[in-house]
């Protein structure tokens, strides 16, 4: 039986687009701008990592990271933010979305200034360091997930919310092009400042010792969009579904969102007290209410997000090393230092700007129109399409005559990863559970894609290494094929308000005794 919803959630449902929803945009994007350039900028420095640690002479290539160090560069900030996305998003369900969301800013803020400071000239120090330092700005990368995603639904209208929350999540496509160009500049300028011979010409003199510095500033930089942002979240008030559902402060949540708004609003402490004595919508993660009501829709949002993210993290991590196989960048010893990390970055900025970006404000675009389920559908089925068309014809491709096409198809099987399940992963999830319930269901969705990143992320490398990329490739095309089966147990939420879509805007009209089994978290 449908409830009569609050005024206060309802203004927000109906609200036309206004400048608070560009601001909260921005605020929440800034994290996802950072999160991104932290996550990627070091598949940029890596091979830079290998020439100055791991030089040895008398060694026809040059200096490369084991693979077991290589891995855990890569992997290990995977496994904080997974931590992350759990931990906060919980607590954004504990203690409120804009209490946590701080946090979050500051562990990124310190740890990325922190990775740059890595000790020491001993390669076992640094990467240890560098390592730890990783893992805990992970973590705080985690919880900008939940809550980022949380904030933005809770504010958005029902009309544009899916472009709202998928908005702020393009604004990782930024950060990745934004980590190709400041590798750019800094990698340019010291060149410029500091010419070296190529490898082959003279082993030792192509890396030069002021390269410790260029790949630190580099990972560092990730630290000033977030902290100019930090201001500007601690303003920002609690979402009124948080205030008025969870904490069933009526009064607060009708203040807050009429200076939002800027319209008059009644609080309604009546029907909140009214809602809080009703059972049938108290039940908490672990019980059966949830399993029957959420539990499909539960397993549809994790995995399809480890779906995708064991296809789309490994393709992006590695792109480089399929780079350079087709031979779109020289051989490494053709090449001093900082020009082979100028080449890696020009190459990533080009694929960024090319496939990347576009793919994410596609799904801007058209998600409150054509809906989430078709994008995801049909993002997953062209995934599929591409990777066994590399991987079919995979001799084809590194033909010197096919290079630019393998390149082309590279591209567009990262455009329909954005214009399809890697924007749509993270927008449903926000959208279809409780609001008591939604920062958590949210990690948990989040955690199970950084498990599918984890993945892509050491086993792409063993399996490139074992198997060969062409097999990989089919693998990842089977991936992609299981990302579209699943994709029918998430249900569609474009148009309609969160409550409805969640089940809250319904009276519970089962008995007593079916309201004595929730086991509230």
């Amino acid at each position: 039986m449908p409830r009569e919803q609050l005024q206060v959630l309802n203004a927000l449902d109906v609200a036309k687009t206004q400048w608070y929803h560009f601001t909260a945009i921005v605020i929440a994007g800034m994290g996802f701008f950072t999160d991104a350039y932290d996550l990627f900028c070091i598949s940029l420095v890596t091979k830079l990592l290998g020439r100055i640690y791991y030089y040895q002479p008398g060694s026809d290539t040059p200096g490369a990271l084991p693979s077991n160090v290589s891995s855990a560069v890569n992997g290990v900030a995977f496994c904080g933010t997974l931590s992350g996305q759990l931990f906060f998003g919980w607590l954004g369900d504990k203690m409120g979305r804009k209490r946590v969301y701080g946090m979050t800013l500051m562990t990124m803020v310190i740890c990325s200034i922190a990775c740059g400071l890595s000790f020491g000239k001993n390669p076992t120090a640094v990467m240890s360091t560098l390592c730890f330092c990783r893992f805990w700005l992970g973590f705080g990368i985690g919880g900008d997930y939940p809550l980022s995603a949380t904030i933005m639904s809770e504010y958005a209208n029902k009309k544009t919310r899916g472009a709202f929350i998928a908005a702020v999540f393009a604004m990782q496509g930024f950060g990745i092009l934004a980590g190709g160009m400041v590798a750019i500049i800094i990698s340019a300028t010291f060149r410029a400042q500091f010419p070296a011979p190529a490898y082959e010409v003279d082993p030792a003199g192509s890396t030069v010792p002021q390269a410790d510095y260029a790949w630190r500033i580099i990972v560092m930089f990730g630290a000033i969009p977030a902290a100019l942002t930090y201001y500007w979240r601690m303003k920002m008030p609690e979402t009124a579904r948080y205030t008025a559902l969870v904490a069933k402060n009526a009064k607060q949540a009708a203040s807050d969102m009429a200076k939002v708004l800027e319209v008059e609003l009644e609080s309604e402490p009546e029907k909140i007290e009214k809602m809080s004595q009703e059972k049938g919508n108290d039940f908490g993660l672990f019980s059966t209410q949830f399993a029957r009501r959420h539990g499909l829709h539960l397993l549809g949002t994790t995995t399809t997000w480890f779906l995708l993210d064991i296809a789309f993290y490994s393709q992006n991590l590695f792109q480089k090393d399929i780079f350079s196989a087709i031979g779109w960048i020289p051989k490494a010893k053709t090449m001093n230092a900082l020009e082979e990390v100028f080449k890696i970055a020009r190459a990533q900025t080009l694929i960024a700007l090319c496939s990347t970006v576009p793919g994410y404000w596609f799904t801007v675009a058209l998600i409150d129109k054509i809906g989430r389920f078709a994008i995801q559908l049909m993002g997953f089925f062209f995934m599929t399409v591409f990777m066994f068309a590399l991987a079919i014809p995979y001799h084809h491709w590194t033909l010197p005559d096919h290079r630019i096409g393998f390149v082309v198809m590279y591209s567009l099987t990262f455009f329909f990863a954005n214009f399809g399940p890697n924007a749509t992963t993270f927008v449903v999830p926000a959208e279809i559970f409780p609001a008591r319930l939604r920062s958590t269901c949210h990690g948990i969705s989040a955690a199970a894609g950084k498990a599918g990143a984890i993945v892509g992320a050491f086993g792409f490398l063993y399996a490139a290494d074992g198997i060969g990329v062409r097999k990989t490739l089919l693998i990842l095309g089977v991936i992609n094929f299981l990302g579209m089966i699943f994709t029918f147990l998430v249900p569609e939420s474009k148009g309609k308000s969160l409550e409805e879509i969640s089940g809250e805007g319904e009276q519970e009209n089962g008995s007593p005794a079916e309201s004595r089994q929730t086991v509230p978290v």
